[in-house]
């Protein structure tokens, strides 16, 4: 097996030597040329006359020009809603097979699209992961191995012409088959859609693997391997999976999770960060010299970038109208966007969700700092999420704790504000010196919100909890496993109602 491994890794070197990178620029407006063509004869290329465009000088300034920018409610209700009555022709051409439904951080789930189109870009883009992790020198014996890949269920649901699921079950439910030998744990298992049984089947099956790479969110792939462990009485995973050497991650940041997860190892793992969305294969990290993921500039996505401030984006995290937008020939490096993408499942112009910083645009690599509605300004405080995770380090290390879930709401405190925290902590050093410590850290790096401070927000609260109450929180409103993410930002109403079950489960 080892010579067919080095005979895999020289095949995969070789097609990097003959494959170069695109121009991204170029290969970007090539791209949404190719989105105006295709979907000119749909019901919203004819809205937005995409014929007419596709005449301009600048394409990409017409399209901005002409296209508003668009939000999930905005596309559903007026575009997207026909797709699920099974009318064909609406914003891509054809009718719909798939329906992602999103994890729901900051809403109840939403029907995205996934077109034959989609499913092809997610699996070229599956390619190139393949391909480019050979970039992190690994031996050819690992390409003999297999990968576990902890995502939703492929059990999909069906209704009426088309069929519902996570996007991680929809694409591994539309593996190629050549890649079936590789993967785990199988359909049969995961089609299972209970996540507790889905795992302990995991965890009976795993001594007959040989898992070279793992991946899914840290959160759910931490409670798969502690149950793998435990139920096989385990001193750490390497006992079992001695091949072990990579983790692809993403969903959410990975460092609040590196801690406890390398509790788990043997050894080091190598981590490759990846951008999979419910809208499409975002980015994906492809050099070990640097955590920044590399945007698909010719892979069937359309990418914009708006600035993340108060000027462009409003208190709910949506984009204002007349906001400055940028192509990724006009964005600028470490500048904190929010991001906008068409793409090949007729979403157009349409905000993901996700704040972005290029840093660097000749690459053109991105890092995630957080989400749009993880955006926290109620008395303009400004603080983004990328800004609380940074905060919660130095908390980590001043008090020698591991702090992996949050969540955080402006609530009233008579006629004022405070923000009010939830912590997930292992140890539990005193509230209100963490308060301190955390309201000190976040006023010396955010002048917004230590102008915020002096004004209207009155305070700040921490409360440090188990984690397990934030999972069992998940659970009980039926968003345990997969790819679902702990919001880190709430409303006030929302907030008061995790409170009394943080209460109820205390």
């Amino acid at each position: 097996m080892a010579v067919i491994g080095e005979l895999i890794k020289k095949a995969i070197d070789f097609t990097g030597m003959i494959t170069s990178e695109p121009d991204p620029v170029e290969a970007q407006e090539k791209v949404l040329r190719n989105l105006l063509e295709t979907a000119k004869l749909t019901a919203f290329g004819k809205a937005y006359n995409f014929s007419e465009l596709l005449e301009s000088k600048d394409i990409v300034a017409a399209f901005q020009s002409k296209v508003p920018a668009h939000d999930y409610d905005k596309m559903y209700e007026e575009w997207w809603h026909y797709l699920l009555e099974g009318h064909q022709n609406v914003t891509w051409p054809g009718g719909q097979q798939y329906f992602a439904l999103s994890s729901g951080t900051t809403s109840a789930s939403k029907y995205i699209p996934v077109t034959d189109d989609m499913l092809n870009a997610i699996r070229k883009a599956g390619i190139s992961e393949i391909t480019n992790i050979n970039a992190f020198n690994l031996p050819g014996d690992f390409f003999t191995k297999q990968i576990l890949m902890l995502g939703s269920s492929t059990s999909l649901i069906q209704k009426d012409d088309h069929q519902e699921g996570e996007i991680s079950g929809i694409s591994a439910s539309n593996l190629p088959t050549w890649f079936g030998g590789f993967y785990k744990p199988g359909r049969e298992i995961a089609d299972i859609a209970d996540w507790d049984e889905r795992v302990k089947r995991i965890a009976e099956e795993a001594p007959k693997w040989d898992i070279g790479c793992i991946s899914g969110i840290p959160a759910w792939v931490e409670l798969m391997l502690k149950e793998i462990i435990s139920y096989n009485k385990l001193s750490n995973i390497h006992d079992i999976w001695p091949n072990l050497m990579v983790y692809t991650t993403g969903g959410v940041a990975f460092e609040p999770y590196r801690k406890s997860l390398e509790q788990l190892f043997a050894r080091p793992l190598i981590y490759i960060d990846t951008y999979l969305a419910s809208e499409g294969f975002i980015a994906i990290q492809k050099r070990p010299e640097t955590t920044s993921m590399a945007l698909f500039p010719d892979n069937g996505i359309f990418y914009e970038f708006v600035p993340f401030d108060g000027d462009h984006v409003d208190e709910n995290g949506l984009v204002k109208p007349g906001a400055n937008v940028l192509s990724l020939a006009n964005a600028e490096e470490n500048t904190e966007y929010v991001l906008l993408i068409s793409t090949v499942s007729g979403a157009w112009r349409y905000m993901i969700g996700d704040t972005v910083q290029i840093t660097d645009k000749s690459r053109s690599e991105i890092r995630i700092t957080g989400r749009t509605k993880h955006f926290l300004n109620v008395v303009g405080s400004q603080l983004s999420v990328n800004q609380m995770n940074n905060a919660l380090r130095v908390i980590e290390q001043k008090y020698d704790v591991v702090i992996k879930e949050f969540i955080v709401a402006a609530v009233h405190r008579g006629e004022d504000y405070i923000h009010k925290w939830f912590l997930s902590c292992d140890k539990f050093p005193d509230n209100e010196k963490v308060a301190e410590s955390l309201d000190k850290t976040l006023r010396e790096n955010n002048k917004n919100y230590n102008v915020a401070r002096g004004r209207a927000l009155k305070g700040i609260e921490t409360e440090l909890i188990p984690e397990e109450i934030f999972y069992k929180w998940s659970e009980d409103t039926k968003k345990l496993g997969g790819q679902v993410k702990i919001p880190r930002v709430m409303k006030e109403e929302e907030f008061h109602e995790f409170e009394a079950f943080v209460r109820k489960n205390s």
